[in-house]
């Protein structure tokens, strides 16, 4: 049976591959260091040997000696005493025949010296070599002796014995042999705690584990439907996916940082806190949004954040349709109401047996109801505006605001390229915020009321209310996303929708000051306006 290699585990690897290098380095760093100590002990015994030689050479006794008839004598003690106290092998005061003055061993002071001082007595020449002598193998040194003229009177020659100097590099290398060992265990031991740092690092996964666990989020985080995208404390992306890519295209650099000023806060939340924030309103591009940040938790500290960013109607392709139908059904609401309120008159009416009162009520209701869907049906010939303002009407009444529509004005031609489903949000969003504009501040006299004309090559509809007005400081700033004075979250995208949406139509929208002290919005879009 064929037996299958088994491929050792990172831990293994790990500790083999740094053991190694570290003892290999320490090896191959210890053999140029044996190397080296010879030469370096060598020369430094060499320097010392002259650096002795030239102190014994200036003694201004041993100077004044070579003047006296037995020179030995005083050089001899002082020779001796110099030997000593630096360690040569021997230190050596010969005259110019080379004849000895002083030697560590007396009987040979008289006798000459056992290598030739030629170079140093006739050519004043300092010198270092290797040699043997009566006293052995050596590294010596020579250098001349002068006296006060300046004239050469013999030589000074020190030796430090080659058997001292092995003794010096045996004790050198027996250190660095055990320092080298002491650093090669220090190694290993190192390279055990990191492997099993690392390891523990990455939860005991082996590459091939961590490889799949990195394909396997890869691919589940791209199947996620929705925008989902994972930051850290410093609004760098970590992690995207498709979704997220397309959506965030103009909110990211090319360093992958965050730029959206109300993504970086919210992040800043979720970091600071520690806590999930959920359901904020964001728009990116013509469409709204809802982001939930949860923080990424490592040890009770947050390392970033996931976004997970999802269209507010789940069913993006009809999200525009979803937005009709919920101001239709908000309107039917608004009549329902009303229409209780005036079945529980003329019930009031008919049971008291008012019944020419309750006739008359009646006659009046559905007169005025008649001439609203009349006036709307001539005036304005598109059904989705048209419903629109009824269903405002109706709003209007339930709010107890007073909601006026022009009778001059009409609408009679709506080019094919214009989308009314777009259109019907803009006014929707204007109508709204001037109803609640005229209630804050002037309650059950809250008045608004709308104009529109097709003359010329512009659809322009002006709205109009008797609220608090708009500081002209203000009047760019309220278009921006997040810009609100109105207390509460998930405020400041009304009109900031509306821009967007009219982007897409060619349109313009302007404020200014109405009549009556409050604001007037006017809309413009172009007849021949296509949307892209």
């Amino acid at each position: 049976m064929k037996k299958t290699f088994k491929k050792p585990k990172l831990l293994t690897q790990m500790i083999g591959l740094i053991s190694i290098v570290v003892c290999f380095t320490v090896l191959f760093v210890s053999a140029i260091f044996y190397s080296m100590i010879d030469e370096m002990t060598e020369e430094a015994l060499g320097n010392q040997a002259m650096t002795v030689a030239k102190m014994a050479a200036q003694k201004e006794r041993i100077i004044q000696a070579f003047d006296d008839p037995n020179p030995s004598v005083v050089i001899q003690p002082i020779a001796e005493e110099i030997r000593k106290s630096t360690g040569a092998g021997y230190v050596v005061i010969g005259n110019k025949e080379n004849i000895r003055y002083s030697h560590h061993i007396e009987e040979n002071i008289g006798k000459t010296m056992g290598t030739s001082s030629s170079r140093s007595i006739h050519k004043g020449e300092s010198v270092i070599y290797e040699g043997t002598g009566i006293s052995g193998s050596a590294i010596k040194a020579k250098t001349p002796i002068y006296n006060d003229d300046g004239e050469i009177i013999g030589v000074s020659s020190v030796g430090f014995l080659t058997n001292e100097a092995k003794k010096r590099i045996a004790e050198y290398q027996f250190k660095l042999f055990f320092f080298s060992l002491f650093i090669s265990l220090l190694g290993v031991t190192g390279a055990v705690i990191i492997a099993k740092r690392v390891k523990k690092l990455i939860f005991n996964l082996e590459p091939e584990e961590i490889s799949f666990l990195f394909k396997e989020k890869e691919a589940a985080l791209e199947s996620i439907r929705d925008a989902t995208v994972a930051v850290n404390n410093h609004y760098q992306v970590t992690s995207i996916n498709k979704r997220a890519r397309e959506l965030l295209k103009d909110q990211i650099e090319l360093d992958g940082k965050i730029i959206n000023d109300r993504l970086i806060h919210m992040m800043e939340s979720v970091i600071t806190s520690k806590k999930s924030m959920v359901n904020q309103k964001f728009l990116f591009g013509h469409q709204l949004y809802m982001v939930d940040g949860s923080p990424i938790l490592e040890k009770e500290k947050t390392r970033g954040t996931v976004l997970t960013i999802r269209p507010v109607s789940e069913i993006e392709k009809i999200e525009e349709e979803v937005s009709v139908i919920k101001s239709i059904s908000d309107n039917v609401r608004a009549q329902n109401h009303e229409y209780l309120n005036k079945l529980n008159t003329i019930y009031g009416l008919m049971t008291l047996g008012q019944y020419d009162e309750a006739r008359s009520f009646i006659s009046d209701e559905v007169k005025e109801r008649q001439d609203t869907v009349v006036f709307l049906t001539s005036s304005v010939k598109d059904p989705f505006i048209a419903a629109c303002l009824l269903g405002k009407i109706h709003r209007s009444k339930e709010l107890k605001v007073q909601l006026d529509i022009d009778e001059n004005s009409n609408l009679s031609y709506i080019p094919p390229s214009f989308d009314t489903k777009l259109f019907v949000t803009i006014l929707g969003n204007v109508i709204d915020n001037a109803m609640e504009a005229a209630i804050r501040l002037k309650e059950a006299q809250a008045h608004v009321n709308v104009s529109f004309t097709d003359f010329g090559s512009d659809l322009v509809f002006d709205i109009e209310d008797n609220g608090p007005g708009i500081p002209e400081e203000y009047q760019e700033q309220i278009f921006k996303e997040g810009f609100t004075t109105k207390e509460g979250e998930n405020h400041g995208l009304g009109l900031a929708i509306v821009k967007n949406t009219l982007q897409k139509l060619n349109g313009e929208i302007y404020v200014s000051a109405s009549n009556s002290g409050g604001a007037q919005f006017t809309i413009v879009i172009p007849k021949e306006s296509n949307r892209e």
